[in-house]
């Protein structure tokens, strides 16, 4: 390994599972004060009661402790499928860090460490997931299964994404959107964790193939990641800095002030567009924020499964 592949693969994550695992078992903690208190209570072997539904498998014992009504889960039952799809452009990879943990992460650290939680989540509710992962090219695919091979190969893909930071890769968001959703036959919860940030933009193109992943009556959540101090804000002191853009290696030299006023009115634009879009499409849309934690992404995951199954 020569001294630029060795500085390409430095950090990354220790252990991504015992990780998601902290981050899931935090949230479920936190339920107790939320709206789903109590649905943790048998998280593997309960769904919430449907009314409508026969009443023969509701768990009283369980609506006794928590006043609310779930029903028993059998492994005959159909379970959900879910793809996730995670974009690993060079900007991806912004801010740097050499060392990740729950509280210090990039955009693409933060959105490896949700899909592990998300896949930890759904394998205790014995769904089945696949992963798609894309940069200026299709660089991994596998379809939605159930098993602990499948799960432990997928966790390896993320660390892998995280640790192996690629040299400087644009992104083609809408041309492997349409190949993936080609791929996807049977009905899935898909989440798509990206920055919207392309060298090439050309939002027609864009919220085509957003579209195209809801054929066969997908649901379709984007994850839209940001370090939003940073990217939103520009939040920078006002000394002289370098800027430049991971994706293409050009940069400019300025004073953060100079810039910031146009800056977050073009950005904030475009931010209000997308979410419109996502509105116009019926595609979920979830501000990714790097620095604020996973709840809001799980709290999301709950109730879209909730509704998709």
């Amino acid at each position: 390994m020569n001294l630029q592949q060795e500085l390409n693969t430095i950090g990354g994550f220790k252990n991504l599972e015992l990780l998601a695992k902290q981050v899931v078992e935090g949230f479920i903690a936190g339920m107790h004060k939320s709206p789903f208190h109590g649905f943790s209570a048998e998280f593997a072997e309960h769904k919430i009661y449907n009314q409508g539904e026969s009443t023969r498998h509701i768990d009283w014992k369980l609506y006794a402790k928590t006043d609310k009504l779930f029903t028993k889960r059998y492994d005959d039952e159909t379970n959900l499928r879910c793809h996730i799809i995670m974009d690993n452009s060079s900007s991806m990879h912004y801010p740097e860090i050499k060392s990740f943990s729950i509280e210090k992460l990039n955009k693409i650290g933060f959105s490896a460490l949700a899909s592990a939680a998300l896949m930890n989540l759904l394998k205790k509710q014995r769904d089945a997931v696949g992963l798609s992962v894309y940069s200026d090219r299709y660089e991994y695919y596998a379809p939605e299964k159930g098993s602990e091979r499948h799960h432990q190969m997928l966790l390896k893909t993320l660390e892998d994404v995280v640790k192996n930071k690629p040299k400087t890769t644009t992104t083609d968001t809408y041309t492997f959107l349409h190949q993936i959703a080609e791929k996807m036959h049977r009905r899935s919860l898909v989440f798509l964790f990206t920055d919207m940030l392309q060298t090439l933009n050309d939002d027609d193109k864009l919220f085509e193939a957003l579209r195209h992943l809801k054929h066969n009556k997908h649901e379709v959540v984007l994850f839209h990641v940001m370090d939003k101090q940073k990217e939103f804000d520009f939040d920078f002191s006002n000394s002289p800095k370098r800027f430049i853009d991971v994706e293409t290696g050009d940069f400019i030299n300025l004073y953060a002030d100079n810039v910031k006023e146009i800056y977050t009115k073009a950005i904030s634009g475009y931010f209000k567009t997308i979410q419109m879009k996502c509105l116009q499409y019926r595609i979920k849309y979830v501000e990714a924020d790097i620095n604020k934690g996973f709840n809001d992404l799980l709290t999301t995951y709950l109730i879209e499964r909730h509704r998709f199954v």
